[in-house]
């Protein structure tokens, strides 16, 4: 079966003023639903076809003859997953299990954000920021293009999208502005909260 454009968990306008109707409209309507087309398109009449976006990664990951597949699979997650890290006034501290890992690992909520913020504006190039469950351990890490942490044998618990077209129409070039202004205004610690139970 096709796999099919998630729907946002908010309107369109629900994260303004800190992400705009407008850059939604061309990053999930445009950008995310160009990479689930195009999945479509490469993976039909294939095995691919019947697997889940999990499977399909975790199967063409290392394989560099299906990086096309790899790619257009891993974004498709990658934006679903991005969608859920954000939610209308978010933003701040997290509190309850979270931020005592968070500060287990990091020693503070503050060196968290500001290990956060350098592997999101240090990125060179398009990329993803990612908090991860590593062996048990909480790490922030970065990965480049269409990478992410399930091809790296982690569990993604948070992201934040630095590609060009999830900040641009907003912030232009100042990366360091969007991240700030997600970790401030933007980030669901409630789904990273899940996540980390899950895993657990």
């Amino acid at each position: 079966m096709a796999f099919e454009l998630p729907r946002l968990p908010y309107p369109k306008d629900g994260l303004e003023p800190h992400m705009s109707t407008r850059t939604l409209e061309f990053h999930h309507g445009k950008h995310h639903q160009t990479y689930v087309a195009t999945l479509n398109k490469l993976i039909e009449g294939t095995p691919f076809a019947k697997q889940s976006l999990e499977e399909i990664i975790g199967a063409t990951a290392k394989d560099d003859s299906k990086a096309q597949i790899f790619n257009n699979a891993a974004q498709a997650w990658n934006h679903t997953f991005f969608w859920s890290c954000m939610r209308p006034r978010g933003g701040g501290r997290p509190s309850g299990d979270v931020l005592k890992r968070i500060e287990q690992a990091f020693g503070s909520f503050d060196k968290f954000a500001q290990e956060f913020t350098q592997a999101a504006t240090s990125q060179f190039g398009s990329g993803w920021a990612w908090l991860v469950l590593d062996g048990g351990v909480l790490k922030v890490t970065k990965t480049p293009d269409a990478v992410n942490p399930l091809s790296q044998g982690q569990t993604a618990l948070l992201t934040c999208d630095v590609w060009e077209h999830a900040y641009y129409l907003d912030f232009q070039n100042r990366r360091p502005d969007f991240v700030q202004t997600f970790l401030d205004h933007l980030l669901n610690w409630e789904f990273v909260g899940k996540n980390l139970a899950k895993a657990a």
